[in-house]
């Protein structure tokens, strides 16, 4: 069976891309499901898929994110990934599509959690809005603060892969992707074409694509006066590739497979150079 990919949202699940990627798990907030319904559903998923990746946005309710850990804490697992993610949510709904496409191929589970710092960076996700006033994840300077009090006025703001802003008119635009990409777009409310009519051509998208915003959103970005966007790689034989030139590794403490600098599981950084050999030789007497 295929690693099992999971959520804390059902609008975290994007529509799939073909008939073979399967759709995502979710894990309930407290309010909506008791302790001993959730950790009886994660023993079921655990026994059926082998291990479990759990994506969700930094903006989840604390309550929330304290149940994940309960969780994975009461079942004293280690099969268990809870990759906590800086993107806007409407990029890490692209995320988690994109793991779903790559579970189903031959990469190990400890390969598919860790790729999600890999294809993160790959991800241009922003959003227009109408004011900056309580966007706290994007750096903002005085000035676009001052100016967010101005009437009409509008912002483009890019959180990933490289935080940008911008005011919207005069011909300015964000710094988009040097590759094929396609745009994901999520209309809050707020009426414009810019993104559309402006951003998606100066991005040279190959398509765009249009979708509800996230629960999570609003929270996010500060406002719900927002439409938010997401510029993605939408081919498979593409995110395989990239995952799949990355030389694998074998993490020191839960020994489990790795790509990149952190194992997505225990989240233990890969070990320096010199001590590779030595900390692989002593996975057979598990960890220090």
């Amino acid at each position: 069976m295929p690693t099992a990919i999971a959520v804390t949202s059902t609008d975290l699940v994007l529509p799939p891309t073909d008939r073979q990627t399967p759709t995502a798990a979710l894990i309930r907030a407290p309010g909506d499901q008791p302790l001993d319904a959730a950790l009886a559903d994660m023993n079921v998923m655990l026994e059926r898929h082998g291990y479990v990746v759990v994506l969700y946005p930094a903006s989840i309710p604390v309550a929330h994110e304290q149940r994940l850990h309960t969780i994975r804490s009461v079942l004293e697992t280690d099969r268990l990934a809870l990759l906590k993610l800086d993107l806007p949510p409407l990029g890490v709904a692209v995320l988690v599509r994109q793991l779903r496409q790559l579970s189903i191929c031959d990469f190990s589970a400890g390969v598919v959690a860790s790729a999600a710092r890999l294809l993160s960076h790959y991800i241009y996700a922003g959003a227009l809005l109408n004011s900056v006033t309580k966007l706290d994840r994007v750096p903002v300077s005085l000035k676009a603060h001052a100016k967010s009090w101005v009437p009409g006025a509008q912002f483009g703001v890019l959180a990933c892969p490289t935080p940008e802003l911008i005011k919207v008119g005069g011909g300015a635009t964000l710094a988009g992707p040097e590759f094929a990409t396609q745009l994901l777009v999520a209309k809050g409310q707020l009426t414009s074409d810019w993104v559309t009519g402006t951003l998606a051509p100066a991005w040279r998208v190959q398509g765009v694509q249009e979708t509800e915003l996230t629960d999570y959103s609003p929270r996010w970005w500060g406002t719900a006066k927002m439409i938010e966007f997401a510029a993605f790689l939408p081919d498979i034989s593409v995110l395989y590739q990239l995952v799949a030139s990355v030389r694998r590794e074998q993490c020191h403490w839960c020994g489990i497979e790795l790509i990149g600098d952190r194992c997505g599981f225990c989240s233990a950084p890969l070990a320096p150079p010199e001590n590779r050999a030595r900390a692989v030789a002593a996975l057979g007497q598990g960890p220090p």
